[in-house]
Parts: structure tokens; C-alpha cells; sequence
């Protein structure tokens, strides 16, 4: 009685697959999945950084506009650089003398310590009447007030991970007058030019 027990229970031993051994196999896959699509989100992170080195980390990249002559951000916006230099125009602030004072703020996301003054015969940032990508502003003017505070401002190295805030002052004509903000960052090969629309009162 108990060797015909004991066949039985031997005989079902090989008809189905151990828990164990189909925990393994389903671990075993999960793990193969996961890998793979790693390897896939690798591989896209590279060819990214691969196609943004051969147009060079001097180009802006964000979302809406390019901040081009003929798209400019407008105040409150950001432009962002390929290689992790951001710069934020503020909104305009209208004092009782008929004086706007906006600020530009440079964050310096790079790897290495920027030197944005360091062009003497070229203002990195440029204040001018008039709508972007039109070359003359008529019927109305804007006088810069703080043009040497500013550059001062631009000179001193800009390390790595800080930021720093620069005030433009200007007085129009009139109120109601849109001006244009230019800023080129310099670096040791090209970067593109920042433009911002703002809109005095």
C-alpha cells in the first residue's frame, strides 16, 4: 500500500513546474526588460548630445519661441542655451519720472566660470527703441540712464552654479513704446543673440 503511494506521488513530480523555478523566470525577464529599455533611453540621451555638439552649445533651445530677431521672448521669459546659461528679462517697473527699470538675470548652469564682460569693444547687452528685427524705431526714442553701471555690473567672472542680476534703466519719449533687449554672452566660439520685446507701460 505505502509503494503505491510513494509511485504516485513520484509521478507527479516532473508533470509540473516548481513555484521556484517560475519565480526565477519571470524575475529573470522583468530584469531583461528593464535593461533593455534602459539601454534605449541611453542610446537616445547620447545621439541628443551628439546632434547638439555639432551645431555647437551657443544655440538657444526652449519651448514657443526661438528668441530670434523675429521671434523674441517677451518679458518674463527665459532663454535657455544648449550648454546651461539662462537669461530672464524682467518685467518693465515704471517709476514717477518717467524712468522703467527692467533687470537681466544671467544663470550660469555651465561646467565652467563665464566671463561676461570681457569684450571691450562689444556690450553684451544692448537696450535699443523699437520692435525686434525692425531697424529703426520712428516717432519715439529711449535713452539708456545706466549704461557704464551696467557694464561694470557684466565684468566681474561669473562662477559656476550662481547667477547674477544686472539692472537696465531707460527713459522713452513717451509711455506705451516697445523696446527691444539684446544680449550676446560672449564665449570662446559663437553664441546666439538673446532678443526681448518689452513694452514700456
Amino acid at each position: 500500500m505505502d509503494t503505491e503511494a510513494t509511485a504516485a506521488d513520484t509521478s507527479t513530480v516532473g508533470t509540473s513546474p516548481a513555484p521556484a523555478d517560475s519565480s526565477r523566470w519571470f524575475y529573470g525577464c522583468s530584469i531583461a526588460v528593464i535593461a533593455f529599455f534602459a539601454l534605449i533611453a541611453l542610446g537616445a540621451a547620447a545621439l541628443t548630445e551628439f546632434e547638439k555638439g555639432l551645431d555647437g552649445d551657443g544655440q538657444m533651445e526652449q519651448p514657443g519661441l526661438s528668441g530670434s530677431a523675429y521671434e523674441p521672448l517677451g518679458p518674463g521669459m527665459t532663454a535657455r542655451y544648449e550648454d546651461g546659461l539662462w537669461i530672464t528679462v524682467s518685467h518693465p517697473r515704471a517709476h514717477d519720472d518717467g524712468v522703467y527699470s527692467l533687470t537681466v538675470t544671467f544663470e550660469n548652469g555651465t561646467d565652467e566660470e563665464l566671463r561676461l564682460g570681457e569684450d571691450a569693444y562689444r556690450s553684451p547687452l544692448n537696450v535699443r527703441a523699437g520692435e525686434s528685427g525692425d531697424d529703426y524705431a520712428t516717432g519715439y526714442s529711449v535713452t539708456r540712464l545706466d549704461s557704464e553701471k551696467s557694464a561694470a555690473a557684466l565684468v566681474p567672472p561669473l562662477a559656476e552654479g550662481k547667477e547674477r542680476v544686472v539692472t537696465v534703466r531707460v527713459k522713452p519719449t513717451r509711455k506705451g513704446v516697445p523696446i527691444t533687449v539684446e544680449v550676446t554672452p560672449p564665449d570662446a566660439g559663437y553664441r546666439e543673440t538673446a532678443h526681448f520685446q518689452v513694452t514700456l507701460g
